[in-house]
């Protein structure tokens, strides 16, 4: 991984790094060089060790979720790495410290639910600032993290504890704090019973984090076909959904539901499953709406809810309690060149379970 190489762009100074990009909707993705911006006051430069690739990056490389966002796009928002360098005002980081980066790398400071650490929820001006495909503070498009350097603010960087490999932590910026922001603000933990729907990049962390919290874990997954890793990765039991028999046989069971599911599932089904007064979250983002019948609802007082990701204090408590159980996401690192036929494993749901990019062969 060469050092990134400052020139003058449109008056003011940037760093070029090399990146892997979608040129244009659908198209494969191919290496190109990028701007990144010197730093500020408060910004530090990460040199990028690892990127996990997660199935959103697919859809905002495809257009797939109707808006053909800003070509060329440098997808990633699971970023592991070590700071290369601070600026003058940086006081959280210095060089050598091991951090990553998520979904978001700003949002407006202000309103309510940023200075409650629900940044992910930013209502402002600004709004959320992802940290690809979305427009900065300085008006300049963001890239993300499939490249070999990023620049952040401080406050928007968060610190990898040392037991947790950096190609292992990078996916649980995004796929680890998807699940543990609905388990934590839900109470799993000991007493409660908890089913994952979907056993793959996020229902994977999933099984993980509720274990790990004290819950009793079922999977419910389309077919037995990945049990054994279900029972391995944590999970207490696991039934097939394909068989209506489960649908009897555990009416009634659950605490909390989490769905991680894309598809269009007949979340009817799933709210027969919950106790009086439980709650299905919907993390996964299906194509269609999803029609749910009052009465799946109004008898027991249950209830729907959805949330995404978590803010960067939750996040950072999120890295720490893997740290402290040994949790991490299982993964198969690639090499760069490699990006466009993970793209159609994923579709294909052939990976076990988050590809993670080595960027040192960008």
């Amino acid at each position: 991984m060469g050092h990134p190489e400052r020139r003058i762009l449109g008056g003011m100074t940037h760093t070029s790094v090399s990146a892997y990009a979608a040129p244009a909707p659908k198209a494969p993705l191919e290496r190109i060089t990028i701007p990144r911006r010197e730093l500020g006051a408060h910004d530090i430069l990460i040199d990028i060790k690892y990127a996990g690739i997660c199935h959103s990056d697919i859809h905002t490389v495809r257009a797939e979720w109707g808006d053909d966002g800003a070509f060329p796009i440098v997808p990633g928002h699971e970023i592991a790495g070590v700071v290369a360098e601070v600026g003058a005002e940086v006081t959280r980081y210095r060089a050598g410290d091991r951090v990553g980066v998520g979904c978001f790398v700003d949002s407006c400071r202000e309103c309510a639910n940023c200075l409650a650490g629900l940044e992910q929820y930013c209502t402002g001006e600004l709004g959320n600032v992802g940290t690809y495909n979305a427009t900065g503070r300085d008006g300049e498009t963001t890239y993300g993290g499939y490249s070999t350097h990023i620049v952040v603010d401080e406050n928007y960087a968060l610190r990898i504890p040392e037991s947790i490999p950096l190609d292992a932590a990078a996916p649980l910026l995004c796929a680890g704090i998807t699940l543990y922001s609905p388990l934590a603000h839900w109470q799993a933990g000991p007493g409660k019973k908890v089913a994952v729907v979907g056993l793959g990049g996020l229902g994977h962390m999933g099984v993980k984090i509720a274990h790990a919290m004290g819950a009793e874990v079922t999977v419910l997954s389309q077919s037995l076909r990945k049990k054994d890793d279900g029972l391995r990765l944590g999970a207490d039991h696991y039934y097939a959904t394909s068989d209506p028999a489960t649908f009897e046989e555990l009416a009634g069971t659950f605490d909390l539901i989490v769905n991680t599911v894309s598809a269009n599932l007949d979340l009817n089904a799933y709210l027969g499953l919950l106790r009086t007064d439980g709650t299905l979250v919907q993390l996964g983002a299906p194509e269609n709406p999803l029609p749910v019948a009052a009465f799946a609802l109004i008898p027991q007082r249950k209830s729907i809810a959805g949330s995404m990701i978590g803010g960067i204090q939750e996040t950072q408590e999120m890295l720490d309690f893997c740290g402290e159980h040994g949790l991490t996401a299982d993964i198969e690192v690639i090499t760069a060149d490699r990006i466009n036929e993970a793209y159609e494993r994923v579709m294909a749901s052939d990976v076990r379970y988050r590809f993670v990019i080595d960027t040192a062969t960008i």
